[in-house]
């Protein structure tokens, strides 16, 4: 069956890129060798887009499969982080000049159109090289299978976290004799913490960091805490809006109530990172902030999201191994994207150091990554994790956080009521889900959104 056409147009708009339409804004900077100069039988051009410390820490799993496996030349690239990059790898796709190989946000999988832009993964291919659907979360590899094939192979989950100041919390009395948070489950017992807690803190900084005024983190905290209250989003087959406002108002509430009870500063947007260093209590923050907080030689934890309506449920993405898709993929550079993809995602243990969960069971359960500090504290995520509806619109710097992440904003920061903002994100809702995919390949031809 052929391959319906996609315009520049239609993928701009899906991707939510048409801010990045001119030149796509992207750096690629390769640090592998040439094939011909490594002398190699078969080079795997793979796309990424990890910087900083991720950066570094794939570049040491590329450097350690090149040399375990000499006769496959790895070209890498990475391309700058959200709708450039994709943007970019969805037109090489569509103009079949993809990589071999390519790394996406678990849950922009399913707008990125699977069968069209993306490839299946041959599972045969991988069990040859170690990495079976027996090796992950039962969920997570779910999320990865559309219209029963495999279009994506998690590398690992990141998640939002309450980071804590053990110091402080210790003058507070709110550690337990393991020396980690005492539990809370309740909304009440929350902030019962956080009052005890902001007697114990010096003057000048805020109880909690909490992204106030950020778009993206606000929506992953209400994904987190609508899960917990057992929220849904649309019906199994896509068709209706399930949203349960009085749900939504709950969760808002509850966030609101961390600035009209003074624990958070509104003035002050960003989490604060600087204020935990200096020993604000809490940092509700991804995990990617291990590495800053471990390296400032904090004395410190962190747990998921606290279970504050009575279900345990933190917000988590996972990067995910693709195949972008290319009219004639095979032969030996397709089995060595996939032998590479398999090697880098059973060797995750250098990646954990980024504070990052490993999708792959083998390496959670090895002493190696139980002696990590502190995430061994919150690596039970991976069992109940708050994710995006499973719909072509969500995904990591999606459109559906455009349109509902400034709604939740809006009431946290007190500018909108949280009963209005919830009306206001089902509507949202309702109209995102009329809309067609515009990389679908049907959109021109069905007159959607994107004509």
């Amino acid at each position: 069956m052929g391959r319906p056409g996609l315009n520049r147009r239609q993928l701009l708009y899906g991707l939510g890129g048409l801010s990045v339409a001119s030149g796509f804004g992207f750096a690629a900077l390769g640090t592998g060798a040439d094939a011909l100069a490594a002398g190699a039988d078969t080079r795997v051009r793979y796309w990424n887009l990890f910087s900083g410390g991720d950066g570094s820490n794939m570049i040491a799993m590329l450097d350690a499969f090149r040399a375990a496996n000499p006769d496959i030349a790895v070209k890498d690239s990475t391309l700058q982080w959200g709708n450039p990059f994709y943007t970019k790898l969805a037109m090489a796709a569509a103009g079949n000049r993809a990589p071999d190989l390519g790394v996406m946000h678990l849950g922009r999988v399913t707008g990125f159109a699977p069968g069209r832009l993306l490839d299946p993964w041959d599972t045969g291919l991988l069990a040859k090289y170690g990495v079976r659907e027996s090796d992950f979360n039962p969920a997570l590899w779910k999320r990865a299978v559309v219209d029963g094939k495999l279009y994506a192979l998690p590398l690992d989950i990141h998640v939002q976290l309450c980071f804590y100041r053990k110091d402080v919390l210790k003058k507070a009395g709110l550690l337990g004799d393991d020396g980690r948070i005492v539990p809370v489950t309740s909304a009440d017992e929350w902030f019962d913490v956080l009052k005890e807690a902001r007697k114990a803190t010096r003057k000048g900084l805020q109880t909690i960091g909490l992204w106030v005024n950020d778009q993206n983190f606000q929506w992953w905290f209400f994904v987190a805490f609508y899960t917990q209250l057992g929220g849904t989003w649309f019906d199994a087959a896509r068709t209706e809006v399930t949203f349960d406002t009085d749900k939504a108002t709950q969760v808002l509430e509850f966030l609101r109530r961390h600035v009209t009870d003074g624990y958070t500063a509104p003035g002050m947007g960003s989490v604060g990172a600087e204020q935990f260093i200096n020993g604000a209590p809490f940092a509700w923050e991804g995990n990617w902030s291990v590495p800053v907080y471990s390296g400032a030689k904090l004395d410190y934890g962190a747990i998921p999201l606290p279970p504050v309506f009575g279900r345990q449920a933190t917000h988590a993405e996972s990067h995910a191994f693709v195949l972008p898709h290319q009219s004639d993929r095979g032969g030996a550079t397709n089995e060595g994207a996939h032998r590479l993809a398999a090697y880098v995602v059973q060797h995750a243990r250098q990646w954990a150091a980024g504070g990052h969960i490993p999708a792959h069971t083998a390496t959670l359960s090895t002493a190696a990554y139980q002696k990590l500090d502190p995430q061994n504290e919150y690596a039970s995520a991976m069992d109940h994790q708050a994710t995006e509806p499973k719909v072509w619109f969500a995904g990591s710097t999606g459109i559906l956080a455009q349109r509902v992440g400034p709604v939740v904003v809006a009431s946290t920061m007190g500018s909108a009521k949280p009963d209005t903002a919830a009306r206001r994100m089902r509507t949202a809702l309702a109209q995102l889900l009329a809309m067609k995919n515009p990389m679908d390949g049907m959109t021109a031809a069905e007159g959607g959104a994107a004509a």
